[in-house]
């Protein structure tokens, strides 16, 4: 465990639920309990929770919350429509928005002594990863049918050999590409504020660490975002 303390595990140890040892437990229940779980409980549980209550009565006149929110949402909006037109924008912006919301605030509270981030284990950034993987495949058959094809084997047959086994080694380079990218980058946030905590305590030693540490996760979440939305974007396009 990155830090020396998780709250939401004791809490859960103290009502006698079992606790697995590393990230991920053998039975159901362990697995549920699983720090990577529970912690994306409170993510999910955050988001729906602050958004209801700043989004619960809109208004004419905006409050800060709701200013907040047309900010976010409205950017999101632009950068989704100027890069995969109004109608796929509309379509999967309540998927990729909320991977952007989720993955942003769960690269941030590991920052917070006693939590943890959902996205510093492989099993959270691996099925986010896989979900992308499939729709792009989704939306590229049902742009173009069986053609879609086209996309892995080139402009002519002559080149079907040579260019079949790269693409589709490069398609499936983008599922490590996604995950381990973000797994790795906040796994090794949360590995040195671990260790700047343990040996500094709560002085400012760690200080600069965590501003840092604010931007590589807004970062990452960017990224995983642009990827996701220039990949669905790329197979809506004609193969060439």
């Amino acid at each position: 465990m990155e830090h020396p303390i998780l709250f939401i595990s004791i809490i859960l140890e103290k009502l006698g639920l079992p606790i697995p040892h590393g990230f991920v437990g053998h039975g159901l229940l362990e697995q549920l309990c699983a720090p990577y779980m529970t912690y994306t409980w409170m993510v999910m549980a955050f988001l729906f929770i602050v958004s209801k209550l700043t989004l619960g009565n809109l208004e004419m006149i905006p409050g800060a919350g709701q200013n907040f929110w047309e900010i976010v949402i409205g950017g999101l909006d632009d950068f989704f429509v100027e890069n995969m037109g109004r109608e796929m924008a509309d379509k999967f912006f309540p998927m990729i928005a909320t991977f952007a919301l989720y993955i942003a605030v769960a690269n941030i509270i590991g920052l917070i002594p006693g939590f943890m981030s959902p996205t510093s284990s492989i099993n959270t950034t691996l099925a986010l990863t896989l979900i992308v993987w499939v729709t792009h495949h989704v939306i590229g058959f049902q742009a173009h049918g069986l053609k879609y094809y086209k996309h892995f084997t080139g402009p002519m047959p002559v080149l079907i050999p040579l260019m079949l086994p790269i693409e589709l080694i490069s398609n499936f380079a983008r599922i490590l590409s996604l995950s381990i990218r973000l797994f790795g980058n906040i796994m090794a946030k949360e590995t040195l504020l671990g260790i700047l905590f343990t040996l500094a305590g709560m002085f400012f030693a760690p200080l600069p660490i965590m501003v840092l540490g604010v931007l590589v996760s807004l970062v990452q979440a960017m990224v995983f975002v642009l990827l996701t939305v220039i990949y669905f974007a790329q197979a809506r396009e004609h193969a060439h």
